[in-house]
């Protein structure tokens, strides 16, 4: 076999994971991914297990926000179906499911006891403001992938703007500018 052949097979590998594989790989990240999974899912399917490129990873996010419901279910449900079909996506959707719905109740049923300790309320505060700092990274590794894009990053900052600071409700904000963020990107493909 040669070093083409392996390197091929490498990346067919990569490209097409089996059933378990989606299953493990969104479990490992649900279980990484407390105060937010998708950091976690971007390095696992696009650095790490190449199963997206990242304007992919982009691409199927945008779809997942969409979508009702959390993004990372919707993602993993997507990307089960794009490659396992109905057993793909139940694989994927129960790996990003079973295991954090377990610890949820746990956590739950313990912060209903201790939740009023300072120390306790302390440490939320420290994970969420982690928490926030997983996100501004992935999202500054998003706008490089679009970088030559710039009207992406324009929409990207008025609907942050818009649903954040001057809190208008989100579905507004889609509606508004979504009809011209589809004809900047359609203009700008041309």
């Amino acid at each position: 076999m040669s070093s083409g052949d392996v390197e091929a097979g490498l990346e067919d590998e990569q490209a097409s994971p089996t059933v378990s594989d989606l299953f493990l790989t969104f479990l490992r990240v649900a279980i990484s991914g407390f105060g937010g999974a998708l950091p976690f899912a971007r390095r696992e399917l696009v650095e790490r297990r190449k199963w997206l490129d990242p304007r992919e990873f982009n691409d199927l996010l945008s779809i997942c926000q969409l979508m009702p419901g959390p993004n990372i279910v919707n993602m993993s449900f997507c990307l089960g179906a794009r490659f396992h079909g109905v057993l793909g996506a139940a694989a994927a959707f129960s790996g990003i499911i079973v295991v954090p719905c377990i610890i949820a109740i746990l956590l739950a049923a313990l912060y209903l006891r201790y939740g009023q300790v300072p120390e306790v309320s302390g440490t939320l505060r420290g994970v969420a403001a982690a928490a926030i700092g997983l996100f501004v990274g992935m999202g500054m590794k998003m706008a490089y992938v679009e970088r030559r894009s710039p009207h992406i990053l324009v929409f990207a900052l008025l609907a942050f703007l818009g649903a954040g600071p001057l809190g208008f409700p989100l579905p507004m904000v889609i509606l508004v500018l979504a009809p011209f963020s589809i004809a900047a990107a359609w203009r700008w493909s041309k």
